[in-house]
């Protein structure tokens, strides 16, 4: 017997569309090393294990390189895939221990409300050649605990990014956010993702990255309730309402395939 795997498109109510992650139940225990080389074998930006216990579920995440510390779209998956297995009922919590300590997500319609830590930015120099790397001209530079944050003037300019990312592999961060005001009135800012040196030059949508979005947006914009869009090919929508020290991450999800891991 092998394990079930789905794959889930989230951040969106299309196939297709938004950021695809695998999500892995364990029914026994795996090792580290075993669970990166999944990563590695899905290719995705994100592969998740799920492992029962009892007061939730264990929750790991894997790009094809590295297992990383916080995962919003294949979170999102995670819970998506527990309700509609029947694994959780509809209207339970879900309540994932994690790397970044306990997340919750709860449905509310056809949507799916992820509690996620804050990662405010704070100002900070690009490192050098950064700039340059992605071809931008930034009107503000921070860091967060994961990421480098960088506004731009405008969303043409966010749209029309073709970085260097062999040039952003060498960056000391798991990844830069490219963000500015949107020119659509249905949503507050836009965004991209680059994380080349965490195995993925573009992250379709990156629920990880509105932790840090949300709190510089609340800022500029006076807002604590907003909705991005994440400008990749695929594209992502995600709604985030501060909280504290807390952001709400609201997003859709659907199931493109299921199977069994033999291996």
């Amino acid at each position: 017997m092998g394990f079930q795997i789905f794959q889930v498109d989230a951040f969106t109510g299309e196939a297709f569309g938004g950021n695809p992650a695998a999500v892995c139940y364990l029914t026994e225990s795996r090792d580290t090393e075993w669970m990166q080389r999944v990563g590695s074998e899905m290719d995705l930006s994100e592969t998740a294990f799920l492992e029962k216990r009892d007061d939730g579920w264990g929750l790991r995440w894997f790009t094809p390189a590295i297992e990383v510390d916080l995962c919003g779209h294949a979170t999102l998956a995670s819970a998506h895939v527990l309700w509609e297995t029947g694994a959780l009922d509809p209207v339970t919590e879900a309540r994932f221990w994690t790397r970044s300590g306990l997340l919750t997500c709860t449905r509310q319609g056809s949507w799916i409300e992820m509690d996620f830590p804050a990662t405010p930015p704070v100002e900070a120099a690009a490192p050098a050649g950064t700039l340059e790397a992605l071809g931008a001209n930034a009107i503000y530079v921070g860091r967060s605990r994961f990421d480098y944050l960088i506004e731009v003037a405008s969303e043409a300019e966010v749209r029309a990014l073709r970085p260097d990312h062999a040039a952003l592999r060498k960056l000391d961060t798991r990844g830069v956010i490219v963000t500015s005001r949107s020119d659509s009135p249905s949503f507050d800012f836009v965004s991209r993702f680059f994380a080349p040196a965490a195995g993925i030059d573009e992250d379709p949508a990156t629920g990880s990255a509105h932790c840090a979005l949300a709190p510089y947006w609340q800022q500029k914009l006076g807002k604590s309730e907003m909705t991005g869009y994440q400008a990749s090919p695929r594209g992502g929508t995600v709604k985030v309402s501060m909280r504290g020290d807390r952001v709400g991450l609201g997003g859709q999800a659907v199931t493109v395939l299921k199977g069994e891991l033999l291996a």
